[in-house]
């Protein structure tokens, strides 16, 4: 009994050195990325302690007065919280509902298009407003909606007085997701129109002899091809509702258009680095990654009863 335990360790013990034989290189591969990964994403995590201290540089992290949920509670109960609150949830929730069917739509127009050569041009029509930096982009929008701009030049030939697009609040959220839309849309395509380039012809073919039209084979046959990558795209999306980078609002903001377009990122930008409080900044990031996590795993359970099981896992 003892020998045949030895020889089957023994077995396993050279099928694993065999394993390893065979595949070391794609471990030695992926090692880069996955030392990025706990360097700069988990080795931070141990910096989120100071959420629940009055950090103090001097004393740091471990030698921080410990708090408890003290930075929290402020937050919760600043005037501030329900604005910057209702302002990122609004601007998230509506870039999603605004911004997640057109990629959609251009992957589906563009797989209609035979001609290879046009359909090379107008993606790079499409894709190339992603490659302008944020800051050309907020350069753009204030130079076009400027009260002498080009915009408000055709305004004023019509009504006889410009608009303050970028001055007046209610304009901020439109002006921020209409621009988003058309810097992102064109690239976020890209994985539709890669999944819909799998679809078998024959299928068009088929469904054209029994005399499918253009809407018939979209919806019978293009939609359910890309139905999985459409849910686990809202699922990341919708996980992430909450999680606005700070830079294009921050560069769009005025002194005018505050009461829209203060957002939790440009709190916490302003809190943490400007004024220096690290630890209520830190508080407020946390309970921003909290809603996101809880968020996450809601709508990936949701889209999974849906969606027969298509999710994330």
């Amino acid at each position: 009994m003892e020998a045949k335990q030895a020889q089957a360790a023994a077995k396993s013990g050279n099928a694993t050195l065999d394993y390893w034989r065979k595949h070391y290189f794609l471990y030695i591969l992926i090692a880069p990325a996955l030392i990025l990964t706990l360097v700069f994403k988990y080795g931070p995590m141990y910096g989120a302690v100071i959420a629940f201290k009055d950090f103090s540089p001097i004393k740091g992290i471990m030698g921080s007065d410990w708090v408890g949920l003290y930075n929290f509670e402020k937050f919760l109960s600043s005037p501030n919280f329900d604005v910057i609150f209702m302002n990122t949830l609004k601007l998230s929730f509506f870039g999603l509902i605004l911004g997640f069917p057109i990629p959609i739509l251009l992957a589906l127009m563009l797989n209609q298009i035979r001609h290879t050569g046009a359909k090379k041009n107008i993606q790079l029509f499409l894709y190339a407003p992603n490659f302008i930096s944020v800051v050309v982009v907020v350069g753009m929008l204030f130079i076009f909606l400027s009260p002498t701009g080009p915009i408000n030049h055709l305004i004023t030939l019509i009504t006889g007085e410009p608009v303050m697009f970028m001055s007046r609040p209610e304009y901020f959220r439109g002006i921020y997701i209409l621009s988003d839309i058309w810097t992102g849309a064109g690239w976020a395509s890209i994985i539709y129109v890669a999944a819909l380039a799998n679809v078998d012809p024959e299928l068009h073919h088929a469904a054209n002899l029994d005399g499918a039209n253009l809407l018939q084979r979209i919806r019978h046959i293009d939609l359910p091809t890309i139905r999985p990558i459409m849910a686990i795209v809202f699922i990341l999306a919708a996980g992430g509702i909450m999680s606005i980078g700070f830079e294009k609002a921050y560069l769009m903001q005025t002194a005018m258009n505050l009461p829209t377009s203060e957002i939790i990122p440009t709190y916490v930008y302003k809190i943490g680095l400007q004024s220096g409080d690290y630890a209520y900044s830190a508080a407020v990031g946390l309970f921003n990654s909290v809603i996101n996590v809880l968020l996450l795993i809601t709508v990936n359970f949701i889209v999974k009863r849906l969606n027969e099981g298509d999710g994330l896992y």
